[in-house]
């Protein structure tokens, strides 16, 4: 047994030695960037959530799960790693003391032959074999020379995903015929439990007791030798996951990585915009260098699995941005131009040319890694961030680029840049007059039944609970205004006290920071902060998700902190509590359509559900894709502003899944989405292809049709 044990520890000196070679590398890759001192901060002052994390995400896959027959086989191929590392543990004392006392009947201390333990073992080795066989039919099946584009392994690097599928069938088939064989040598320290390996004993025992013994030590070294090659493996591949995933998890934002824009920031800093010594050419991400160690933990831990791909909106309209390709184009660049990056300045003189010829490679560009159309056709949904198993976010990649290139480069799609001068000058994307944020108001004043709206002069007065948060589409456009004005009913109806800005409201900044116009973004939301600060305001409620996210979720990193809901939440809420009573039967079927912003960014999605589900005669019927898998409108991420020339229309796309319910009207919540589906509708109506009485509403206008019997405005 010596010399078994002699060729195991050789292997395994060589492997390790390889493997820590590339770890050494992969960290020192990764440290190049600059620094991301918030994500080591929170996870040291939130040990539990971490733990729980660690917890439902990592152990108990919970986002692999949601897709059913590859999450089973994913989970029961990780616990494989896990469990199967006992059987290492085995494997490994067996060789020393084989060696020691010739006799490698080695067991693990205190549990080691608990014949439970042998089950385990073999169970779940059987288990991740059947699930090698499920990854394998899902990968012919979902095959891109099948499906092209339309696989979500279009693009990933398949010879790569083969080779591990083919890796772990190694580890299992060695692991059972090594422990087959000891059990007919009576070194198998489990009696009982190990059925899987009793099985391949019975094969084996014809071959006799010296057969046994010699097919145990080759059997030994060919399982450990497997693992061993594996791991060299798996450090230089998409694999590295395995290993990087509970990190990237760990430093990952909670509860995820939507909701707020992250601020800008400078060596680990964040950038204040009135200090005289702002490097400007340092903003955003501009070279792959400028990206912070837990990007580069993004890049490493990419699975290639495009689950995020296949729900991108802007790939199943014929885009070229694919979440997925967006963080390997950049992994396999940082590869490619590492050498550079990480050598001397004596070292960089002696480097190959094909690594300084990448010098020269813009990260955003025509022939840059990232094409210019890619990074200007995302909507900022969060589809990819949502279905990402590992917490990669792929928003904060491209808006970091996006800084880079509209505030470094001035290089971004020219009609946003009449957006960017209408904030900049107006306080509003359509270069409007602010005195036209009250022009509503004055349209409930002049009807039959007039309704007063509070307009706040320089305080909010005492007695008012709410701000009611117009927006600039609720106050400045048209069917948005129809939102405005039925809100504003159903609370006055309910008895809600409230007021508003009016001409002193301005953009939240929402559009700006989406485009990556971070400057903007703060001139506004400071303004906005100290006018709200100034009229003594708490509680706000907000109409359009974009203003609700922003307010709720990104005004706290600039110091305003305000309690703020959507509609949505505070008309349920009035609802329940019987404040507002729908009473007239509306006998339409419904679609709901959940607007990104509300729905995945903030998690609001049964409010505008359990609204619809109180008006009788409601019949609601849901797309095929809702909720948390939503299908985007194509307005967000400023791209509301922007000519969408590449593939398909992505509000098209989303009404003909609308369509497919044969619905008489399509319920939102969210002035984008109303003005995105309504034109698209209009197009379909145009073509024959939509009835002439269909409609999309927000689901306020709904409510105050079913408690006053006709839509809002209409008297």
């Amino acid at each position: 047994m010596l010399w078994v044990a002699i060729i195991g520890l050789i292997m395994t000196a060589v492997a390790v030695t390889l493997a820590a070679r590339r770890v050494l590398f992969l960290y020192r890759l990764a440290t190049i960037g600059p620094a991301a001192p918030e994500r080591i901060e929170y996870a040291r002052k939130n040990v539990g959530e971490e733990i729980k994390a660690q917890l439902v995400e990592v152990l108990g896959q919970r986002k692999l799960l949601k897709w059913t027959a590859s999450g089973v086989a994913h989970a029961f191929v990780m616990w494989a790693f896990l469990i199967l590392a006992t059987v290492y543990l085995e494997a490994y004392g067996s060789l020393i003391q084989g060696a020691v006392t010739g006799t490698p009947d080695f067991h693990i201390p205190l549990i080691g032959t608990w014949a439970v333990l042998g089950f385990l073992q073999d169970f779940i080795a059987v288990a991740a074999f059947l699930g090698l066989v499920a990854f394998a039919v899902i990968r012919i099946k979902n095959s891109p020379k099948r499906l092209g584009r339309k696989s979500r392994f279009s693009g990933s690097h398949l010879g790569g995903a083969w080779l591990v599928l083919f890796m772990i069938f190694n580890v299992i088939w060695t692991m059972l015929l090594f422990r087959g064989a000891a059990i007919n040598t009576g070194n198998l320290p489990y009696a009982s439990g190990a059925f899987a390996s009793e099985g391949v004993a019975a094969l084996l025992k014809p071959l006799g007791a010296s057969a046994n013994e010699v097919i145990e030590h080759v059997g030994l070294l060919l399982h450990i030798g497997v693992m061993l090659v594996f791991l060299v493996i798996v450090v230089n591949s998409k694999h590295l996951h395995i290993f990087t995933a509970p990190l990237n998890v760990m430093f990952s934002r909670r509860p995820d990585g939507m909701g707020a824009a992250q601020p800008m920031r400078i060596d680990g800093k964040i950038v204040d915009f009135e200090d005289e010594d702002l490097d400007g050419d340092r903003l955003g991400r501009g070279k792959i260098e400028d990206t912070t160690w837990k990007g580069f933990l993004d890049f490493y831990t990419c699975t290639e699995c495009g689950r995020c791909q296949d729900q991108c909106p802007a790939w199943n309209t014929d885009k070229p941005l694919s979440p997925k390709m967006l963080i390997l184009e950049q992994r396999d660049h940082a590869f490619k131009i590492a050498p550079y990056l990480m050598a001397t300045e004596e070292q960089r003189a002696d480097l190959h040319e094909d690594v300084l010829s990448l010098l020269n490679k813009p990260l955003v560009g025509e022939d840059g890694v990232i094409h210019p159309d890619v990074l200007w056709s995302c909507t900022n949904c969060g589809a990819c961030v949502e279905q990402c198993p590992v917490d990669i976010e792929h928003i904060d990649h491209i808006l970091d680029m996006r800084r880079y290139q509209v505030m470094v480069e001035s290089n971004f799609p020219s009609e946003a840049g009449v957006m960017v001068k209408n904030l900049e000058n107006k306080g509003n994307p359509w270069g409007m007059s602010e005195m036209k944020r009250a022009d509503w108001i004055e349209e409930l004043a002049s009807r039959d039944d007039p309704i007063e709206i509070q307009l706040i002069d320089e305080k909010m007065p005492e007695d008012t609970e709410y701000l009611f948060w117009v927006g600039c589409a609720g106050a400045l456009e048209d069917r948005a205004k129809k939102t405005t004005k039925a809100v504003a009913e159903l609370l006055h109806i309910a008895g809600v006290k409230f007021a508003v800005l009016g001409p002193m409201e301005a953009c939240t900044g929402d559009p700006a920071r989406r485009l990556g116009m971070e400057f903007l973004f703060d001139m506004l939301a400071k303004q906005n902060i100290e006018t709200l600060n100034e009229a003594g305001v708490k509680k706000i409620v907000a109409t359009c998700p974009h203003c609700f996210n922003t307010l709720a979720n990104e005004y706290p990193q600039l110091g305003g902190t305000f309690e703020v809901v959507h509609h949505t939440q505070l008309l349920a809420k009035l609802v329940d509590e019987g404040k507002l009573v729908p009473v007239i039967p509306i006998e339409e079927k419904i679609t709901y359509h959940d607007p990104c912003f509300l729905g995945r960014h903030n998690k609001v999605y049964s409010q505008p559900r359990d609204i619809m589900a109180k008006v009788p005669g409601v019949q609601t019927q849901e797309m095929h894709r809702h909720k948390d898998r939503g299908f985007c409108c194509g307005a967000g991420g400023a791209r509301m502003w922007m000519e969408e020339r590449l593939g398909k229309r992505i509000n098209t796309e989303r009404v003909d899944e609308a369509l497919t319910t044969d619905p008489d009207t399509i319920s939102t919540a969210c002035p984008f989405c109303l003005v995105m589906l309504g034109d698209s509708i209009n197009e379909k109506k145009s073509s024959g292809e939509a009835k002439e009485t269909l409609e999309v509403v927000d689901v306020s206008q709904l409510l105050i049709k079913s408690i006053k019997g006709q839509p809002v405005g209409a008297s």
